[in-house]
């Protein structure tokens, strides 16, 4: 299977800090936000290639990241994806993103799973992949807590077995405290319905909305992520997940 790491958007929300450097290059405990990422997705057997996406104005400092942690897992196997953009005003979206990559580096050929390089999980995610292979589509749930918190991400409702009976992108009333986070498993015979889904002209930004639209069409299944999770989007989310990483750090 191949790993698409999403590392594309420029995090105005965290300015000065991301103004030199991409957000999951950020350090969080002590190491970047997209490592995080990687050390709980290597234990993953089968991996093929790691593919990172992202900008015109960062690729460099990804190409230069890459050979650093390739030193250290030499297992796994890098390619920086420049989808072209240099601002806000003309990036792709996180979906038109997985839909440049995929048809660009032709990857219908094998399993995917995608993965926001923001997207902080504290555990190894290797069941995550044994258990989604078995199914067209997976995406990882994690109850944040209140209705509230709910309100800025997802809400997702299933059925008895875990298939997605209900998806709304920023819910007004939730029906409950989980969330689907940016970690995704989409078995290669439905790598083809993201062409479909952007030529239909939908919306080419937040990865939840190709959730939305494919759950109706496909068995979609849910994961509930172990441990901490923690979602970077504002400078104090950053000093809370520094603070709660710092127990997850191996000494």
């Amino acid at each position: 299977m191949n790993i698409l790491i999403l590392a594309a958007g420029y995090a105005t929300r965290l300015y000065p800090l991301t103004q030199t450097k991409a957000k999951p290059l950020l350090e969080v405990a002590g190491k970047p936000m997209v490592e995080w990422v990687l050390d709980n997705l290597a234990p993953i057997p089968d991996i093929d290639n790691v593919f990172v996406v992202t900008n015109n104005k960062f690729a460099k400092d990804f190409e230069v990241w890459a050979d650093e942690y390739t030193r250290r897992q030499p297992k796994l196997h890098f390619k920086i994806i420049n989808d072209g953009s240099t601002s806000d005003a003309d990036k792709l979206g996180a979906i038109g993103d997985i839909h440049f990559t995929v048809n660009k580096e032709n990857l219908f050929d094998k399993d995917l799973i995608i993965v926001a390089g923001d997207n902080l999980f504290s555990e190894p995610v290797a069941e995550f992949a044994a258990v989604a292979k078995n199914h067209p589509a997976t995406i990882a749930l994690y109850d944040v807590g209140s209705e509230e918190e709910v309100k800025k991400y997802n809400n997702i409702s299933t059925d008895a077995e875990g298939r997605i009976v209900a998806f709304e992108e920023k819910p007004a009333k939730p029906t409950s405290t989980r969330s689907g986070i940016a970690l995704y498993y989409y078995r290669k015979d439905v790598l083809p319905l993201i062409n479909t889904y952007v030529e239909q002209g939908n919306n080419p930004d937040q990865p939840g909305r190709l959730v939305q639209w494919l759950y109706p069409q496909v068995d979609f299944r849910t994961w509930e992520v172990p441990g901490t999770w923690f979602d970077i989007g504002s400078k104090e989310t950053l000093e809370e997940a520094n603070e709660a990483f710092k127990k997850f750090v191996k000494a």
